[in-house]
């Protein structure tokens, strides 16, 4: 949700589509870069802890950014400082939530509890962009973000009913140490590779989406309507996501990830280009429905085969590293659909279907792991 009303903020504010690029690449790239030493700290004070320090952060910063916005400071150089804040304990709580689940149920259940924590994901990215585009719509974008940050609060309160599950690394050894060996260990394993650079080009292609998709609403709606339909269109994609992630549940992908992920980045890819590109509004929201449906299986599967092929001692710094690895074609993406988008719009889908085209092929060519994890 952050990101989405982050976009619909600097649209309104600035009315620049390069600047929105790059706002999105500041809310997630100082994350990637600061993840393997949240890794170890994430290993030192257990996922529960992590997750609490992301969860408070988030929420001064984001409130932070509405301020800004209110008492008329929001200029480029200090939201850019705001947001950058805010991503970097972004691996802290997104690791740490996936570092739960493999520890509270049963390997053979593994990948059905990631079916459903995708699913109830997805239905998070129905509810908040459907009230993100009407709070914007209704009363602002600096609305929309105290709403975020109240959406962050709320889990820090409530995080002290979760199980508070101890660390699994040991605090005498060296800091530094620790974090060079999370990186050795994803940068040694096969599959972890693979997935780093098969799954970050396919989030290229959600990067330029969610660039491309407000400012060509924008350009044919009045700022509130805009808005309105920008937050219905990705409620959709998140419906669509959270069907595909039950039925990828339902059908099991345990053995046939790397198949499962193949298959959904090709149809993405079409979905991309020429469906939502060639075919007007209508071939738009058909497209955004195919990738949203293809994504679930997509996420179930890389969740499934990242924990099944990591040795649960080292799951948190592996977890933390190869996650922001796996997200690095977001800001990417977002990056360059700014520039593209203001030359040509059809272009930007063109880089979308062509990043999930050859991220189809980098799964398809990560070999089989029949080693015991690493």
């Amino acid at each position: 949700m952050f990101t989405l009303t982050l976009v619909m903020f600097v649209l309104a504010r600035f009315s620049s589509p390069a600047l929105v690029g790059w706002f999105t690449f500041a809310a997630i790239v100082p994350g990637l870069v600061v993840s393997p030493a949240a890794g170890v700290l994430l290993d030192r004070v257990g996922p529960t802890t992590a997750i609490r320090v992301d969860m408070t952060v988030s929420a001064v910063v984001v409130a932070g950014v509405s301020i800004a916005g209110w008492v008329g400071w929001s200029s480029p150089p200090v939201l850019f400082i705001l947001v950058m804040l805010f991503s970097l304990t972004g691996p802290l709580g997104a690791a740490g939530t996936r570092t739960l689940l493999p520890r509270l149920v049963p390997p053979q259940a593994l990948d059905r509890a990631n079916a459903l924590d995708t699913g109830i994901y997805a239905i998070v990215d129905v509810v908040g962009p459907a009230m993100a585009g009407a709070v914007v719509a209704w009363i602002g974008p600096e609305a929309a973000m105290v709403m975020v940050a109240a959406a962050c609060a709320g889990a820090a309160i409530c995080l002290p009913h979760v199980q508070c599950l101890p660390g699994s690394a040991a605090a005498h050894t060296s800091f530094l140490r620790q974090t060079i060996e999370g990186i050795q260990i994803v940068a040694r394993q096969p599959t972890l590779r693979g997935l780093a650079v098969s799954y970050s080009f396919y989030q290229i292609t959600w990067g330029v989406l969610y660039v491309v998709i407000p400012v060509l609403v924008s350009q044919h709606y009045a700022t509130a309507a805009g808005s309105s339909v920008v937050g219905v269109l990705w409620a959709a994609v998140g419906i669509a996501g959270s069907v595909g992630a039950l039925l990828a549940g339902h059908f099991r992908t345990t053995g046939r990830e790397r198949h499962v992920m193949a298959a959904g980045m090709v149809v993405t890819a079409f979905a991309a280009w020429p469906i939502a590109t060639e075919f007007g509004f209508g071939g738009l929201v058909i497209g955004l429905m195919l990738a949203g449906v293809t994504s679930g299986p997509i996420d179930v599967a890389l969740l499934t085969l990242r924990q099944r092929r990591t040795d649960p001692q080292q799951l948190s710094r592996v977890m933390s590293i190869s996650m922001s690895l796996n997200s690095a074609g977001f800001p990417l993406g977002s990056a360059i659909a700014g520039l593209v988008i203001t030359n040509s719009s059809p272009a930007t889908f063109v880089l979308a279907g062509i990043a999930s085209v050859v991220a189809a092929i980098a799964t398809a060519s990560i070999p089989p792991d029949t080693a015991s994890p690493t």
